[in-house]
């Protein structure tokens, strides 16, 4: 079984693979602190009924993946290879400086390229809000960079004397009639009108419309204040493309 790992900056992803089939993904906290034996003991206790034969990590936080890859090596006894853009990443990087691309993107990038069709647009939202932009060769161009939800609503809370920290949810009316009714309006109904507005703007420049695709915690919620849905929600999409590549370069 395939054991394919998302360190992101919030969370760490798990996913088990049995072939094609994702058989049960697990979430951990992305906890640079925590020493490379307890990632082991956790990594043992939640795994420990699957055979894990393969791994492959994505990882956005330097400090943390040569961590994982050792705690997966030695519980599971296997080499794990870590996604870069020296691998075979059956895509072209048509980007200025291919190096700057997150692991996390490319493999999203993948997913989609494998399992839709083109041109795509993937909106991950995650800690940030991130735009992957397949044209309609399968070449990834480029994208979008944003502030995730959560990180809004911290900014606001940090940088500011008054305003409270609250958490994402669903928000009735655009005009709120209390303070945390109108960050909640303009953090979700805000950012689901700028991810509107991005995707038309990035139709425009590929001269067409585009498959829309998102993944990450918060898609449900924003949808709900688009007027274009997203044509799939993909959960997994950052796990499928890990599989695609693992497929690869083994």
């Amino acid at each position: 079984m395939l054991l394919a790992i998302d360190i992101g900056n919030t969370n760490i992803t798990l996913g088990i693979f049995k072939d094609e089939s994702i058989l049960e993904t697990f979430r951990l906290a992305s906890d640079k602190e925590l020493p490379q034996e307890e990632y082991e003991i956790l990594l043992h206790s939640l795994l420990k009924k699957y055979n894990i034969t393969s791994c492959i990590i994505a990882s956005v936080v330097d400090e943390l993946s040569t961590v994982i890859k050792q705690a997966c090596d030695n519980v599971f006894h296997l080499n794990s290879m870590i996604l870069n853009t020296k691998l075979n990443l059956g895509i072209n990087l048509k980007l200025k400086n291919p190096k700057e691309a997150g692991a996390d993107r490319i493999a999203n990038a993948c997913g989609a390229y494998i399992l839709y069709s083109k041109p795509a647009i993937i909106v991950d939202l995650g800690t940030a809000t991130t735009f992957d932009i397949l044209d309609k060769f399968g070449n990834f161009i480029g994208g979008v960079i944003m502030p995730g939800l959560n990180l809004q609503f911290r900014a606001l809370n940090k940088s500011t004397s008054k305003l409270p920290r609250i958490e994402a949810g669903a928000v009735d009316s655009a005009i709120g009639n209390n303070t945390a009714d109108a960050i909640l309006s303009g953090v979700i109904r805000g950012s689901a009108c700028a991810i509107e507005g991005l995707i038309e703007q990035c139709e425009k420049e590929l001269g067409e419309n585009a498959v829309i695709v998102a993944t990450g915690g918060y898609s449900g919620l924003i949808s709900k204040y688009m007027k274009r849905q997203f044509d799939f929600v993909n959960p997994y999409l950052t796990l499928e493309g890990l599989r695609f590549l693992y497929e690869l370069n083994k």
